[in-house]
């Protein structure tokens, strides 16, 4: 968490689908945002010291029996409090307001009426604008001292504000992009009502957690298993930054990745003169896998060997106390809170080391998001193509191979088909636009002609979706021509393949990865 002096909006969560990006949507006002349950106590509200409170959405009615309720003692803090959606009608039906379930719900798009000045929040935006709206439930009347301040055709009181009391309601919601004045709403809230400065950056939150890490570890070795992939790349120079060769990296290299992949890894930190160990442990991996065609057994194989590795390395590293590892925001609160254990003895992003190494665990991005972690790799100087890479599987291509077992053979020519896929994806400008864009090869061989002979080779699938956050995702509608030059490239360059197909399934029910 940053230093006690850093503003800070909790957003206590009702268990809205739309929390998350409430905090995330504050910061990027420049305010730094921490999401707690909506039960949390509030001594440990008092002990944040926040600038302001939001309360989020939520499915249940407000006369649920078991309902989460307004917390009251909010009302002694004395700092604005803003509710969203289910936050507004248990603030209204908590202070005397008239909440009753609607004639029929408002969910999507939908037309919002500003009325009479429109309050601090709506004040001078167009009188009749569109917004987000997802509620069964609607305040019909907005509680002594309020003002309804907006109207939308199922919701009578829209928005509503106290500012004497520092209370603000609007049943929409502002987070969401289709909200088209939902930012200036929230950031009207944050700087006109909270008084919050503009103050939480990139550049802040290296200052921050760099003294945060000094703190922490002080002359101590540090230790980083070291992936390749963009978390915990940025946690490593993160951490160098602050201890400098106090830090060494274990860079297990199973053989697994992408093309040039690898490479690319040792030359970034080799450029920035961080320690680093380089484990070419590709063999090792390979004669464990051969054999296994099972995709949960490759998995434990690959994961168990990883481990061996990093621990065989990590034991001729003397005085290393501490491990750095890339867990993020969202890992912590879909793990049910921000409460950790500070040694490692049991399955985590690393997974499963040893008891005996015990080592206290390094996590400086635990409090940020993704998009934050690549605005922080930026501000540190990792390159674009580390910074922007997508997702990886920590397994590798390992699972991208499908029904059969991990050979050299097969995993050249999925890295080959794969490396002419980016390359395209790349040159049509869509990389960053995708969450995932990759190649599948399945163990199986169908007819094909090439030239005037019969082959008999392996299909390519391409897989590409869009996603926020890996949670549900949608297949990637790539141009045609773009689909056409892939799978030219792929046959005419790729020995061993003679059909590329497109997977067009979205999750769920599909899954992003295939194994």
């Amino acid at each position: 968490m940053p230093e006690a002096e850093t503003e800070e909006v909790l957003v206590l969560d009702f268990g809205g689908q739309y929390s998350q990006l409430i905090a995330r949507r504050i910061r990027e006002c420049g305010v730094f945002s921490e999401m707690l349950p909506a039960s949390v106590p509030i001594g440990t509200v008092l002990e944040r010291k926040p600038k302001a409170v939001v309360l989020s959405g939520g499915p249940a009615s407000v006369y649920d029996p078991g309902a989460p309720e307004f917390p009251g003692e909010l009302l002694e803090l004395d700092v604005p409090v803003l509710g969203i959606c289910y936050g507004m009608q248990a603030m209204a039906k908590a202070l005397g307001g008239r909440v009753e379930a609607a004639e029929a719900g408002e969910f999507g798009r939908t037309d919002l009426t500003v009325t009479g000045d429109g309050g601090a929040l709506l004040g001078g935006l167009p009188r009749e604008q569109s917004c987000w709206m997802s509620h069964r439930d609607s305040v019909f009347e907005a509680p002594e001292d309020f003002e309804a301040v907006a109207s939308t055709p199922g919701s009578p009181v829209a928005a509503l504000e106290s500012p004497s009391r520092g209370l603000y309601g609007i049943q929409f919601h502002p987070e969401v992009v289709h909200t088209p004045f939902g930012t200036e709403v929230l950031d009207r809230f944050l700087r006109e009502v909270a008084g919050c400065k503009e103050a939480w950056s990139p550049a802040s939150i290296v200052a921050e957690q760099v003294e945060a890490v000094r703190e922490q570890v002080g002359d101590s070795k540090v230790i980083c298993g070291l992936s390749g992939g963009v978390d915990s790349s940025v946690a490593a120079r993160l951490v160098f930054e602050a201890v400098g060769e106090n830090l060494t990296c274990v860079f297990v290299d199973h053989g697994l990745m992408r093309e040039n992949e690898a490479e690319q890894v040792v030359e970034a930190f080799s450029g920035f003169g961080i320690p680093l160990i380089h484990v070419d442990a590709e063999d090792r991996f390979l004669e464990r896998l051969s054999g296994v065609t099972e995709p949960e057994a490759k998995r434990k194989i690959i994961g168990e060997e990883f481990i061996r590795v990093f621990e065989e390395e990590a034991r001729k590293i003397e005085g290393a106390d501490y491990l750095v590892q890339g867990t993020l925001y969202s890992d912590v609160i879909e793990s049910g809170g921000s409460d950790h254990a500070e040694t490692i003895k049991s399955h985590h992003n690393v997974g499963g080391l040893p008891e005996d190494l015990d080592l206290e665990l390094v996590e400086p991005l635990r409090m940020l998001f993704k998009d934050e972690v690549r605005a922080v790799g930026t501000e540190l100087g990792l390159p674009d193509r580390l910074v922007w890479r997508q997702p990886f599987p920590g397994p590798g291509l390992g699972i991208r191979i499908v029904g059969g077992e991990v050979t050299r053979e097969r995993l050249d020519i999925l890295r080959a088909a794969d490396s002419i896929l980016q390359q395209e994806i790349r040159a049509a400008e869509l990389y960053r636009d995708l969450w995932q864009s990759f190649c599948v090869l399945p163990v199986v061989r169908s007819v094909g002609v090439q030239g005037d002979g019969r082959t008999y080779a392996y299909p390519i699938v391409i897989r590409a979706v869009t996603s926020e956050d890996a949670m549900t995702a949608d297949w990637a509608r790539l141009p045609y021509d773009l689909l056409e030059k892939v799978s030219n490239r792929i046959i005419n360059e790729v020995d061993g393949v003679n059909r590329v197909v497109l997977d067009i399934s979205s999750k769920p029910p599909a899954t992003i990865e295939w194994e």
